[in-house]
């Protein structure tokens, strides 16, 4: 994966956790994995999404309705293009509790590396 595009990511959906909450509110930030996809998730206290933005969101220059207009609306539509670019998926939904959580799914390919114990270097004379 392209870490520095994960990166960027990570700052658009944080900076829109941070623009729809309430100042002071938590934003939980969840990574786990599950079969054979790392998960990503993005949970904050905002107003959520109006009912039917959860795909919406995702769309060039789209900002959520009745939201204060803040940004141009290409935050999560990058997001979604650098996702997809990796082989993963986006998803936006409410929160049950009140806001909103961002899910980003990126698949794991191969094996995690077995890590051994560091070894010791061999002298020249053993």
């Amino acid at each position: 994966m392209d870490g520095v595009l994960i990166e960027q990511v990570l700052i658009n959906l944080l900076e829109n956790a941070l623009k729809y909450s309430p100042a002071g509110s938590p934003i939980a930030i969840w990574g786990f994995t599950e079969e054979d996809v790392a998960v990503l998730e993005i949970q904050d206290r905002g107003p959520g999404l109006s009912p039917g933005d959860e795909e919406a969101v995702f769309q060039k220059f789209y900002r959520g309705r009745g939201q204060a207009r803040r940004g141009v609306g290409l935050g999560l539509t990058i997001c979604r293009g650098i996702v997809t670019a990796h082989g993963g998926r986006i998803t936006a939904e409410n929160r049950p509790q009140g806001g909103a959580l961002f899910r980003v799914t990126l698949p794991i390919e191969g094996r995690a590396p077995e890590l051994a114990g560091p070894e010791l270097p061999r002298s020249a004379g053993a």
